[in-house]
């Protein structure tokens, strides 16, 4: 097989474990909030399951670096699929023991499989000329169209299978996904570029995130998948609260997702032709556009546009950004600046979730709106002082070469 052989099989070998592995984030995001106000000894903590998922995807990015970088990306991708897999034992078994702390557990190991999942992008563009980055990077976030449909359904069809215990055997099949997720990864070739060789060349860290151009990327996938994550995760209760169904969730949850993915189609085009930035600038729109369809009403609707908005602007703000992390390293600095741009964004993804069940509890559905827009126009200042700020230069991939 040639070198240009391997790179498509790796992109699309990766695009489909992003369909399968983001079925379980879905899942996760559907029923967590709903299944923590069912079990929590207090209401106000119905979100903490899915603040400890994302909890779990800051506090998984460094060890994945630190593994792929010691061992290769292969290696930290079977290690996050053992993760997905125990996340789904786990959760049903708590579900089936009516244990709020288990499910939290559970929920750890749920959110360190992401993370690993959200490495798929940056080794799809690894493997590819530099040209194609863009392309292959937002190739692998379509893969996330597919799981906009397989996990609302899973939810849907298997949540009141076994009465005594909802969701319990949804749990245990996003736990088979995962399982199958694993083989797929298993038929991937990257290349391994050992930790001691990476670090030759390699500017000190302190360094590369002193630049203009790294700050604005951070800030804007911050913004961008902390505001997705605040308002998805306040959406299903905020539904159920005001008197729409579960499968009525579960529908504007999928169409989110598929919203969240169907974009990537042709951002990576998008972001080619025009560049990163007026591409994150469109999707910080759209995020605020979101809140702004959220505060007109509470009808069933108004949450599925809102929800649907945000799915659109999260594909443009975080797809550009990551974009922008690309610019400003080189090969011999990837794993630790990917690394270190994940940790951030998850890590401040965490306070906003954690946010979102008290706010909602307190203070209802319109006030998690508002909160929307101030850190929109902070990311819109922060962008507008990368101006003019020098990228770093390319390196030939492996398959370019």
């Amino acid at each position: 097989m040639t070198d240009l052989s391997h790179s498509r099989n790796n992109v699309w070998r990766l695009a489909i474990a992003q369909a399968l592995a983001g079925a379980n984030s879905t899942v996760v995001f559907a029923t967590g909030a709903v299944i923590g106000h069912g079990l929590a000894p207090n209401k106000s903590l119905a979100t903490l399951p899915i603040s400890i998922f994302v909890v779990g995807m800051a506090a998984g990015t460094l060890p994945v670096s630190a593994i792929a970088e010691r061992f290769g990306r292969k290696t930290a991708f079977q290690v996050g699929t053992a993760c997905g897999i125990a996340m789904g034992v786990i959760a049903g078994l708590a579900l089936y023991l009516h244990s709020f702390a288990l499910f939290c557990l559970a929920m750890v190991f749920g959110g360190a499989y992401a993370s690993v999942v959200l490495s798929f992008r940056f080794a799809a563009a690894e493997c590819v000329a530099p040209a194609d980055r863009a392309k292959a990077l937002s190739t692998v976030l379509a893969g996330g169209v597919v799981a906009g449909v397989i996990g609302p359904q899973l939810v849907t069809y298997t949540m009141y299978l076994y009465p005594p215990a909802a969701f319990m055997l949804t749990y245990i099949l996003a736990g088979a996904v995962a399982l199958i997720a694993s083989f797929v990864l298993a038929g991937i070739q990257l290349p391994h570029t050992p930790a001691k060789a990476d670090a030759v060349g390699g500017r000190p860290l302190g360094m590369i995130v002193r630049q203009p151009r790294f700050i604005g990327a951070v800030v804007c996938g911050v913004v961008s998948y902390a505001l997705m994550n605040f308002l998805m995760t306040s959406a299903p209760l905020a539904m159920k609260l005001h008197g729409h169904s579960q499968e009525a969730s579960n529908l504007g949850l999928q169409w989110h997702v598929i919203a969240m993915y169907a974009p990537s189609f042709y951002t990576g085009k998008l972001i080619t032709r025009f560049g990163a930035k007026p591409v994150v600038v469109v999707g910080l729109a759209l995020i605020a556009m979101s809140a702004v369809a959220g505060l007109m009403d509470v009808a069933l609707m108004n949450f599925w546009v809102a929800l649907i908005l945000l799915g659109v602007g999260w594909n443009f703000g975080f797809a550009g950004a990551s974009a922008l992390v690309l610019e400003c390293h080189n090969a011999a600095e990837r794993t630790r600046v990917q690394g270190l741009n994940d940790f951030i964004v998850f890590g401040t993804m965490a306070l906003g979730s954690f946010a979102s069940g008290d706010l909602l509890d307190r203070y209802g559905w319109e006030v998690v709106c508002w909160l929307m827009f101030p850190p929109v126009l902070i990311a819109f200042a922060t962008l507008a002082m990368t101006r003019g700020s020098a990228r770093q230069p390319a390196v030939e991939s492996p398959a370019a070469k």
